[in-house]
């Protein structure tokens, strides 16, 4: 099958390569509407991809951030809880305190299908970015990686809790089990 030119019904031809290309004018993108005429159509779709990864990269920071909202919550319910029954307990009863208990939190359906949404719209665009760069163009595989880093950097600025203890022979395995790692494909 010979993808290196279609018909379109007109004079104007797509440009399939399959190799690695820095095609500009007369290539396609997804779909042959997608066709680039000009300089100005091919830098608007630059520009257009390098804003898609920058949308993928917060779409990724805020399921994450609702995550942790979801469950501060839970928390937040958690220590009301506990408030209420230490109110309701005696003072002077003989039985000691509890130790650590260990509570599991399930989200409920809506927070389950707020997450399932969010992670949707991830997935697709990372889909739709994934089927641009297969179209090999030098310049769009640029504008993804750049698109990439500076979504990182505006969406996903690190922060966490440190816990410092007091003897510092012990090293801190709080720290490190709080960072993530990050996605290796598609989300």
């Amino acid at each position: 099958m010979d993808h290196g030119n279609m018909d379109m019904g007109s004079n104007a031809t797509c440009t399939h390569a399959m190799t690695w290309n820095w095609n500009t004018i007369g290539t396609c993108f997804l779909a042959e509407s997608w066709r680039i005429e000009n300089e100005g159509t091919f830098a608007a779709s630059c520009i257009g991809v390098f804003l898609l990864v920058i949308c993928l990269e917060f779409l990724r920071r805020l399921g994450k951030e609702y995550d942790s909202f979801i469950l501060r919550q839970f928390q937040q319910y958690l220590a009301a809880q506990a408030r209420a029954s230490k109110v309701e307990g005696s003072c002077c009863s003989d039985e000691p305190a509890p130790g650590p208990q260990v509570v599991t939190f399930r989200a409920t359906p809506v927070q389950q299908l707020i997450r399932s949404v969010i992670h949707a719209m991830a997935f697709g665009i990372a889909y739709i970015l994934m089927l641009i760069a297969m179209a090999f163009n030098g310049y769009i595989i640029i504008s993804i990686i750049v698109g990439a880093g500076v979504g990182k950097f505006l969406c996903d600025w690190m922060i966490a809790k440190v816990v410092v203890v007091g003897d510092s022979n012990q090293p801190n395995k709080g720290a490190a089990a709080s960072l993530e790692e990050p996605s290796v494909c598609c989300g």
